[in-house]
């Protein structure tokens, strides 16, 4: 029984290794010397007088003929509308700004590092645009057809929902919504994170950018119509970003020395802030509705808040006092630990009730 493995062994191993032999050769002789190279059972096609089909002619045309695009949206295409600041420049780039997330050639705009301005603004009539906006809602729609549509998506199991998450409004998005809008009046948007903060941006924004209207809004959920008269034949060309464009390098957000403040009277404040107890717990992707409104709360007593972001990711945080920098407003004056540590200013330091009540004395 020892002898006789070997043999059945080796002449399996010779029947594979004939079989694999023979298949090489039928597939090299398929070949017919054009590509040695060439896969399998996918020869190189010799040119031939008989017609193409008129659907692979008609598909290499079209996407051809659409290069580059060219859209007639008036406002200047950023990766991000709600959660960027035109205002603010950047001091430096992480990627050459040459290099456009629309790809090449694919956009008649030209990449800035920081968005794809338009290119000729004197040509854009925005009258024009605004009036084709309003025709395209229509007339206003009546507190029965709001209820309908709000009764109809408003549920946690509607299929036309869309999640708005840390980059808020972003120029991918607004080609979702549309491709929504094709079969549903309306698109539920649940909104997570960092966007939340500044809800009314938010709003601002999507209406602004689709040509829509928000028909219904509750916490961090909002339902966005189409209008009456949509078409989504007509819709506005929206080119897609092939990927996501590094952030560019911004000024510090925290100074050494706060303004106003010497190094001993910061570096007192920033010890006095880790050891104050924690006025929220933020969690990551929550909903932070309330925090602007619970800090100025906090402010009318308290000289430092600190808010724990021990499960926030360090970038979301850098956001978040962004954010409050502006909404509340305040100074962020350290960011240690997942801990954000933010002083009212010395501006507000003196409440201006308490002054009217002084001098009514």
């Amino acid at each position: 029984m020892l002898k006789k493995l070997p043999r059945l062994r080796s002449w399996r191993y010779s029947s594979l290794h004939t079989l694999t032999l023979t298949r090489s050769l039928n597939q090299s002789s398929c070949l017919r010397g054009d590509d040695i190279n060439d896969p399998p059972f996918s020869p190189i096609s010799k040119k031939s007088n008989k017609k193409t089909p008129k659907k692979a002619t008609t598909t290499l045309v079209d996407h051809s003929s659409h290069l580059p695009f060219r859209s007639e949206l008036p406002f200047d295409f950023r990766y991000s509308y709600s959660e960027s600041n035109p205002s603010v420049k950047p001091i430096g780039f992480r990627e050459p700004p040459k290099f456009s997330p629309f790809g090449p050639g694919r956009l008649d705009r030209k990449w800035t590092g920081t968005s794809a301005p338009v290119e000729d603004k004197e040509c854009v009539n925005l009258e024009k645009y605004l009036e084709e906006r309003k025709l395209v809602l229509g007339e206003p729609l009546t507190d029965e057809e709001v209820d309908q549509l709000v009764e109809k998506y408003r549920h946690n199991d509607c299929n036309r929902q869309i999640n708005l998450g840390k980059g808020g409004v972003t120029h991918n998005l607004l080609d979702d919504i549309h491709n929504h809008w094709k079969r549903a009046e309306a698109v539920r948007i649940k909104c997570l994170g960092v966007p939340t903060l500044d809800m009314d941006n938010v709003c601002f924004h999507l209406e602004d950018k689709t040509g829509g209207r928000i028909i219904y809004r509750n916490i961090n959920i909002l339902l966005l119509y189409r209008g009456r008269n949509y078409d989504p034949d007509n819709r506005p060309v929206i080119p897609l970003m092939l990927w996501k464009p590094l952030a560019p390098i911004y000024p510090k957000l925290v100074k050494n020395i706060a303004e106003g403040l010497t190094f001993e009277e910061t570096k007192e404040m920033r010890n006095r802030g880790l050891n104050a107890p924690a006025l929220m717990k933020l969690t990551r992707n929550g909903v932070y509705v309330y925090v602007v409104a619970r800090v100025r709360e906090a402010f009318k007593t308290e000289e430092l808040v600190r808010l724990d972001c021990s499960h926030v990711e360090t970038s979301d945080c850098k956001k978040i006092g962004v954010k409050l920098k502006e909404l509340v407003p305040c100074v962020p004056i350290l960011f240690k630990d997942s801990q954000i540590i933010i002083w009212r200013g010395k501006d507000q330091d003196e409440d201006p009730n308490n002054n009217l009540d002084t001098l009514r004395e």
